[in-house]
């Protein structure tokens, strides 16, 4: 049988309607646009209510506050590469077996070894009943900041030294540290932020029993996903995408019943039922401009990236460590990126000539955002370049 190629052109050609970013294809609810992704990335709280903004019809931060906070649809949690998402609480199991449990592990034994340090050295007996101390303030608040469970539990309060010695040197009490282990563990959720949307500190509650899976079932069922999201893609993007194992992902690549395909950085994969689509797929399709912020998960979807970004521009639009920034996108391509100043302008700039429309329609969406905005105000966790320079209101 003869392997089916796929351009970048055609990569690009349905990336709009499987994340939503055509305008007739945004959805309705903000649980809608989670499962598209398979979560949105939450590491900065502005991400999540920016990402929906773009993908919905009727963009409102109520929806996603209702999702998140009422119904509790959504929750935040650490899964894929340690990275906190808003994810849809039936993917929560999923998620948690196939990627949290050993994301978890690593977490537990940081902490001990931390603990090891503290005067008189701590050990995992004491972690245990610090722990179980969290759990029973929880109990009793109901829902509360880290600082506040902190306050009540005097195991907590427990001072840990970070890199002593060096210049950076910070001491931090561990309630927060036991309190990221217990969420990761599955044993407390993040509730409502402490602040507003933008706000990255949040109250915790005990969370219900977490159901069974079998961790490989759970593997196969995500790269299921994600290849129906973010496919096709290589055994590298999977593999960085989910932060597995090179065997861990092949695994799951069998047994979600992957096929083969070329793409244009070599071997990749799609679903089966995705082949014949993926064979016939035309490279044009409906014209679409997105302003996408930092993290967002089409920016930050695939390991190689060359398909969807001018390796020339990486520079500018991804800090050292990796994290994209606010990006300008059109018909499935980085063309640019975008900022918020501190007076609510929103500001860009194109990196790559599209043609007079484009600028037009850039222009057009970036006034569309500045007016949803409204007095809301952000700033990226993770300044790029770009977006330095267009808040300072350099030229490029």
């Amino acid at each position: 049988m003869t392997t089916v190629t796929l351009t970048p052109a055609q990569r690009r050609a349905r990336l709009g309607h499987r994340h939503l970013l055509v305008p007739a294809a945004r959805a309705g609810t903000s649980e809608e646009v989670a499962h598209a992704l398979l979560g949105l990335h939450a590491t900065d709280s502005a991400t999540v209510a920016l990402s929906a903004y773009a993908r919905l019809a009727d963009p409102r931060l109520a929806d996603l506050e209702r999702a998140l906070y009422e119904d509790g649809t959504l929750l935040r949690m650490h899964c894929m590469r340690r990275t906190l998402f808003a994810v849809p609480t039936t993917l929560v199991p999923v998620l948690h077996h196939s990627t949290t449990r050993k994301v978890a592990a690593r977490e537990r034994a940081g902490l001990l070894k931390l603990l090891a340090t503290a005067e008189p050295p701590l050990d995992a007996a004491w972690l245990a009943r610090a722990e179980e101390e969290a759990l029973a303030v929880l109990r009793r608040l109901g829902e509360a900041g880290a600082s506040e469970i902190t306050d009540h539990a005097p195991l907590l309060q427990q001072k840990l030294v970070l890199a002593p010695g060096k210049r950076y040197q910070a001491t931090q009490r561990a309630g927060g540290w036991v309190l990221r282990l217990l969420a990761m563990d599955g044993r407390v959720r993040r509730g409502r932020p402490l602040g507003g949307w933008t706000s990255g500190r949040f109250r915790y509650r005990e969370a219900p029993p977490m159901p069974d899976a079998d961790p490989e079932a759970a593997r196969a069922e995500v790269v299921r996903r994600w290849l129906r999201s973010y496919g096709p893609g290589t055994t590298d993007d999977v593999k960085w995408w989910t932060g597995w194992t090179v065997t861990e992902t092949r695994r799951a690549l069998g047994a979600a019943g992957a096929v083969a395909v070329d793409l244009a950085e070599g071997p990749g994969w799609v679903l089966p039922d995705d082949l014949a689509e993926a064979s016939g797929e035309r490279t044009e399709g409906e014209d679409w401009v997105a302003l996408l912020p930092g993290l967002d998960p089409t920016t930050m979807g695939w390991r190689h990236r060359d398909w969807y970004l001018d390796p020339a521009h990486r520079a500018g639009l991804f800090d050292t460590n990796g994290n994209a920034g606010p990006t300008v996108w059109r018909n499935g391509e980085i063309i640019g990126g975008w900022a918020c100043r501190p007076d609510g302008e929103i500001v860009w700039r194109l990196l790559t000539d599209r043609g007079a429309a484009a600028r037009v329609a850039v222009a057009a969406e970036a006034a569309r955002l500045q007016e949803w905005l409204g007095e809301n105000r952000f700033a990226p966790a993770f300044p790029t370049p770009l977006a330095t320079e267009l808040v300072r209101g350099e030229r490029g």
